[in-house]
């Protein structure tokens, strides 16, 4: 076989695999999706996963499955997206924790936030909850941080997110008290700790929390918004009580493959923003007590490099180093 000829047949089978490519991107989607979600089921970040993964379904006309990989501070949830093939199928359900946190406190962390993976949008903000048992003494903030100072021990909080565990820290920090760290895998073992009186605190997302709160299973201590949430006004605010720097939100996003083609990301973003305006996307967030966080792009990547460098000053401030 002459050279010419080796060429033409490795030039044929390069705009063949083109074509094919150039084909399937176009038909995107054309096979079921699945949105792999870093915590457990009746988490908050599940909840926003299942009901996307509803509209998807709809607007897409394919299934979108949710799988849960809970632990690890959600490194299992990124590698099983970072190791999925690029092509807009595998969708992470990120938060604050995944994409502005682990930096701060994971040692060695496998995936890079920024260079593995690209925002298709941000979706929603949400105030975090401190809370206790009902069986608890402890009702406000003043009585968190009586109890830590005046206990010979110090109080077990139970987290299930690095940035939970760094919202606690920050707070002990600020409040010069200290407490154990205990990590769990997502929000209902937390809760079910606390309701069985094996630990003293806890730090959860608003949207997990409130049915336990609401059914007199859970006490809330208070809530880390600026301001009191519109919907649950009896409960104070961490920074009214005492602490006017404590102010810390949660988000949640999607991001997926940075080598994801245009094409597809561009159909991803147009179609969450879909959502988001949307009355059922309206009605959700609001249900779920928070704000819409409807950035992408370039605007939704300053977002989260600014979170990264202000948790890396609270974990600098907190005395936190990555382990």
């Amino acid at each position: 076989m002459t050279l010419r000829r080796i060429l033409n047949l490795a030039l044929c089978l390069c705009l063949s695999a083109w074509t094919s490519a150039q084909a399937q991107t176009a038909q995107y989607p054309n096979k079921p999706l699945k949105i792999v979600v870093p915590t457990s089921p009746g988490s908050g970040s599940d909840t926003t996963a299942r009901f996307f993964g509803e509209q998807l379904s709809t607007l897409f006309g394919q299934p979108v499955l949710i799988e849960n990989k809970p632990g690890a501070n959600g490194v299992i949830a990124a590698m099983a997206v970072k190791q999925a093939p690029a092509d807009g199928y595998a969708l992470f359900l990120a938060t604050n924790t995944h994409m502005a946190v682990n930096p701060s406190v994971v040692k060695d962390l496998p995936y890079d936030p920024v260079k593995d993976f690209k925002p298709v949008s941000g979706l929603a903000r949400g105030m975090m909850i401190f809370i206790a048992s009902p069986n608890s003494k402890i009702n406000n903030v003043s009585d968190l941080v009586s109890a830590a100072k005046s206990s010979k021990q110090k109080l077990n909080v139970g987290t299930y997110t690095a940035g939970f565990h760094l919202s606690a820290e920050w707070f002990s920090s600020v409040s010069g008290t200290q407490s154990i760290n205990v990590p769990y895998k997502g929000a209902p073992e937390v809760f079910t700790a606390l309701m069985g009186d094996q630990l003293d605190w806890g730090v959860s997302d608003l949207i997990a929390a409130i049915p336990q709160v609401k059914a007199s299973k859970l006490k809330a201590i208070a809530v880390s918004g600026d301001k009191r949430h519109p919907d649950y006004p009896e409960i104070p605010t961490i920074k009214e009580s005492g602490y006017p720097e404590y102010v810390n939100y949660t988000w949640t996003s999607i991001y997926i493959r940075s080598e994801t083609p245009e094409a597809v990301t561009a159909k991803l973003v147009d179609s969450v923003k879909k959502i988001i305006a949307s009355p059922a996307g309206k009605a959700f967030i609001a249900k779920i007590g928070s704000d819409p966080l409807p950035l992408s792009g370039d605007d939704m990547r300053k977002f989260q490099f600014d979170e990264t460098e202000r948790f890396k000053r609270v974990a600098l401030g907190a005395g936190i180093k990555p382990e």
